[in-house]
């Protein structure tokens, strides 16, 4: 064999080898990509959560949201819920002393360490039950406003039953761990979310502190997430041995915000250790285009046989598109209303909708109620007006 020869061959065979180990490389490595999660996606260690966006109900993150799971003390945002909204109907009032009965003394676990017999305002109890999570003052707000928790629990059932939520039964209004108590990750997220709407529910749910008994009764906040999480507002802690650490809380920035709920992670504060993380993950790719604020006045309408004229018009919620980072540009609106509408006219009444497009596809519809009341003109009023318009 020539030197030439040899040459060639110990040529090629280097190149082939190169070429070959470059192949064992690539699968290598490939391999080892095919094992990462995808560029942008989000693992938790809760056994269940959901990232929701409330406005449009936008799901951004879910991991087994229906999954039926125990809550602990999460429970207690129906709780406030219902309290809530009856004072705000009217029916209650903050200063209402309410008496703690044997039963809400009896209550174990997180508590304010009520007397039975002892008398306490409405407005502090309710702070005992948002921020101390309280057993006791929980038991004994749901017997002042529905007679007994029995009769309270049915009334957080059949709440539950309106709002849609398919995967929740209450058993009691405090947490404790009871056979057929059970909620899902997006059914706490859709409680949460009605919660918001109430200006009471979410004052209460946003302190951080409040004195109890002239001062000798401190409450802090169980949800941390008020002072570590930027923008945070809102929410409910939760924790039971079977139910382990839970969280349902609110945050919003910069005109956006978000609900997560994490349902059975592991150890202390891991609750707020996966909330954080899973904010931060709607934070950072979605934003806001927030088109017109809740009670935004966007024009007038004729009122035919009315005491006045015209009534004023106003967004019934906000108008606000949620959509990836870079997609915000493009959107349109568009109100919609009659020539006129006939008297009386209620306030809150809807009147029209306020249309959000986006080349020319309609991406949201939020209605247009009426400012306030306009009764009917009585006759004498009508006929002066026909009399005004001809002379």
């Amino acid at each position: 064999m020539s030197w030439q020869k040899a040459k060639l061959i110990l040529l090629v065979s280097v190149l082939l080898a190169v070429i070959t180990g470059y192949q064992f490389a690539s699968a290598a490595e490939m391999a080892v990509k095919a094992k990462e999660p995808a560029k942008g996606t989000l693992e938790t260690t809760a056994e269940a959560a959901v990232l929701l966006e409330p406005y449009s109900n936008k799901i951004i993150y879910e991991k087994e949201p229906n999954k039926r799971l125990p809550m602990a003390s999460v429970t207690k945002l129906m709780t406030l819920l219902l309290a809530t909204e009856a004072v705000e109907e009217g029916k209650f009032k903050l200063t209402d002393q309410v008496v703690a009965s044997e039963n809400a003394w009896e209550m174990g676990g997180s508590q304010i360490f009520l007397d039975p017999g002892e008398e306490m305002g409405l407005w502090d109890m309710l702070t005992a039950i948002g921020l101390q999570s309280a057993n006791d003052a929980s038991v004994a707000v749901a017997e002042h406003i529905a007679g007994s928790e029995e009769a309270f629990v049915e009334a957080m059932n059949d709440k539950a039953k309106s709002l849609g939520l398919e995967n929740t039964h209450f058993v009691n209004c405090h947490g404790l761990t009871a056979e057929d108590h059970y909620t899902s990750a997006h059914d706490l997220a859709m409680i949460l979310k009605e919660g918001l709407k109430n200006p009471l529910f979410r004052k209460i749910t946003s302190m951080k502190e409040h004195e109890l008994r002239g001062g000798a009764f401190k409450l802090w906040n169980t949800n941390k997430m008020l002072w570590w999480y930027n923008g945070a507002d809102s929410g409910k802690t939760g924790w039971t041995e079977a139910a382990k650490y839970c969280l349902a809380s609110s945050a919003e920035r910069d005109g956006l915000r978000l609900i997560c709920v994490v349902l059975g992670t592991a150890e202390p504060k891991s609750h707020f250790n996966e909330s954080t993380k899973i904010f931060d993950y709607g934070f950072a790719r979605y934003k806001a285009v927030n088109m017109a604020a809740q009670g935004t006045n966007v024009g007038i309408v004729k009122v035919s046989k009315g005491q006045s004229g015209s009534v004023d018009v106003l967004t019934s919620e906000s108008a606000s598109v949620v959509v990836p980072k870079g997609e915000e540009k493009g959107f349109e609106s568009k109100v919609e209303l009659p020539d006129y509408i006939s008297a009386p006219v209620l306030k809150g009444q809807e009147v029209g909708s306020y249309v959000v497009t986006k080349k020319g596809q309609e991406i949201l519809r939020v209605k247009l109620v009426a400012k306030e009341d306009v009764p009917k003109a009585s006759i004498f009023l009508q006929i002066k007006r026909v009399i005004d318009s001809v002379y």
